[in-house]
């Protein structure tokens, strides 16, 4: 997916936006409430100093009482300190509640992105939606610790702030007031522009993510080759173009900035030389004068405060979009049978694996483009083992990601025992196939949980068993056995350990039907010589397809079956099909001789 652009339509607006965070931030509603009404209260409490000073000012340094001077101080003490502690008990309020959104929000975005296909990760660079599950997560809760609590008391404040000068004096009031006007107008073309700006270093800050991890996962060929500068040019490309985007923001919200805090000084200095006049003219007081400058200014930090809170609640939105854009994904659901399926295993003719008429094109595929499987009709029978060959690139991987649906047909059926595995549900169907990959994947776990994600129940004997038939006896060697820990894609071990690791973890549970994508490419010809022995063990209990490329594994299998130009081109045994098929015989042989007279390749 290209991330450096927002998704392409009208962008929704920000207050749409951000009331989309509702659902999660609901369970911490009285909390931030709360918070709100701790610091408005600090704020409000703000605004009555000028009324003390006033009577301060009119009273006691008029009439020179130092006496009546020392209670209304001590009242200004007490709303300093109320101030300062109702500050303090906002931020504890909010704390911990809004740590719990936080996590809850991640955890659902993590669950979400274990229930999406993987053509959709696929199309994801793995740095965008880790930095939706990181800093996007920071933002959103940052905002409604902070920029969402003070939109409202702010705005709250200068509500009161502004019927309090209106009360002092009209005439002052309307000068203050003047810039109210370019300013909304001003923050409103502002809202625009940098709602994009900030949408765009977001994304820009997912796709140097992906270079982080590209690099960090690839250090090895990374260094085996000396490209080491390139991938450094290419961070320092994204750097920069990072770097210019949050420049931009910066000259932006600078520029807003400087309006909303000049206009307003502009506006208060002729506010001031008004009152100085009325003063001087004994129409108005200068307690008065005192209180109406002072309420001016302690309005200065809503207003001032407008243009950082309206481009914080921009991020937020963008990374609530950003956020939801991930949790909006159609999930793959289970279809329940209908009243003429069978929910349950069907006849004895239908038994094993059955492909009818199975076709599939990549979801990106350009339109133009013919299927990548064009109609597969194949039947591999109860307790049999089907090789699977066919050139690189002709489908093998991909038919077999079609039985645990990791990806899903586009035409056609395939059925296990007679059910179609549409009708079953996704967690039992994964339970009775096994998947290998020739690409093998260790987590940073030990030997066992690893080996055991096949089979979470299966006890010592059964993980014993799978490592024996994978004939992973260095595990033995290994510091702490089966409790090493194997680190991070397992690097620690060679590339024949990891494929072991994974045949044991595809075999460990039994399973009725295995699928083993090219499972012992890594390993060397004794060593496969004697995981082909002990996997002949496993075959004659299961219902097996084994993607072969080499006349050894092709061995294992009772029959083969050809893919050709999306087709199943021939299905018999390595002797028959070396006899009647073509296109078998150069794939093993490399040789394409001449086919016997009077038998089909077909």
């Amino acid at each position: 997916m290209s991330t450096n652009q927002a998704p392409d339509g009208p962008r929704r607006s920000t207050v749409r936006s951000l009331l989309r965070l509702w659902p999660y931030a609901r369970i911490a509603r009285w909390r931030i409430a709360g918070s709100v009404a701790a610091a408005l209260t600090a704020s409000v409490s703000v605004l009555a100093v000028p009324v003390v000073l006033r009577r301060i000012v009119d009273g006691p340094i008029a009439d020179h009482d130092m006496a009546g001077l020392w209670p209304l101080a001590g009242l200004l003490l007490l709303l300093g300190l109320a101030e300062a502690g109702l500050f303090g008990v906002r931020r504890v309020v909010v704390a911990r509640p809004l740590a719990r959104v936080e996590a809850a929000m991640r955890g659902d975005l993590f669950a979400k992105l274990q229930r999406l296909p993987v053509s959709f990760h696929d199309r994801w660079p793995s740095g965008q939606l880790l930095s939706r599950a990181t800093s996007d997560m920071f933002t959103m809760r940052l905002f409604l610790a902070f920029p969402l609590v003070f939109l409202i008391v702010n705005c709250t404040v200068f509500l009161v702030g502004t019927g309090l000068m209106f009360a002092l004096d009209w005439r002052l009031a309307l000068i203050a007031l003047i810039p109210m006007g370019p300013l909304t107008w001003l923050t409103h073309h502002f809202e625009q522009r940098y709602s994009g700006a900030a949408r765009r270093a977001q994304d820009q800050n997912g796709d140097l993510a992906t270079v982080v991890e590209e690099s960090v996962l690839g250090i090895r060929i990374l260094k085996a080759f000396g490209r080491h500068r390139t991938m450094a040019e290419r961070f320092a490309e994204q750097s920069r173009s990072l770097r210019e985007t949050e420049l931009g923001k910066a000259g932006m919200l600078a520029n807003l900035w400087a309006v909303i805090v000049g206009l307003p000084e502009l506006a208060l200095g002729a506010a001031l030389a008004l009152g100085a006049v009325l003063v001087a003219h004994d129409e108005m007081s200068a307690g008065t004068l005192v209180a109406f400058l002072s309420t001016a200014l302690a309005l200065r930090w809503p207003v001032e405060s407008l243009g950082w809170l309206v481009a914080y609640a921009n991020e937020a939105a963008t990374a609530t979009d950003r956020f939801y854009e991930v949790m909006d994904e159609p999930e793959p659901s289970d279809t329940e049978p209908s009243d003429t399926e069978q929910a349950g295993p069907g006849p004895a003719a239908e038994r094993g694996i059955r492909l009818s008429g199975v076709r599939f094109r990549y979801p990106d595929a350009p339109a133009d483009s013919p299927d990548l499987l064009c109609g597969i009709d194949l039947h591999v029978r109860p307790g049999e083992t089907m090789a699977l060959v066919g050139a690189t690139g002709s489908g093998k991987t991909t038919l077999t990601a079609l039985l645990p649906r990791l990806y899903e047909a586009t035409g056609g059926t395939v059925a296990l025992d007679g059910r179609d595995i549409r009708t079953i549900p996704r967690a039992e169907l994964r339970e009775l196939v096994a998947v290998a990959f020739e690409e093998p994947t260790l987590f940073s776990a030990s030997v066992a949980e690893n080996v055991l994600m096949g089979a979470p129940a299966a006890g010592t004997e059964q993980l014993a068993a799978a490592l024996d038939t994978a004939q992973a006896h260095f595990v033995d060697r290994l510091p702490a056995g089966t409790a090493t820990q194997v680190g991070e894609q397992g690097l620690s071990l060679s590339g024949g350990q990891r494929q072991r690791l994974a045949l044991a973890r595809a075999v460990v549970g039994d399973p009725r039907f295995l699928v083993l994508d090219d499972p012992l490419s890594a390993l060397d010809v004794h060593t496969e010589a004697l995981v082909e022995q002990a996997l002949r063990r496993v075959l004659d209990g299961t219902t097996a397809l084994v993607v072969a490329h080499r006349p050894s594994t092709v061995m294992l299998a009772d029959r083969v079956a050809v893919l050709h130009e999306g087709r199943i081109a021939a299905v018999g045994t390595h002797h028959e099909l070396l006899q009647s098929s073509a296109v078998y015989r150069e794939l093993m042989t490399g040789e394409a001789a001449p086919v016997p007279e009077g038998i089909s390749t077909r």
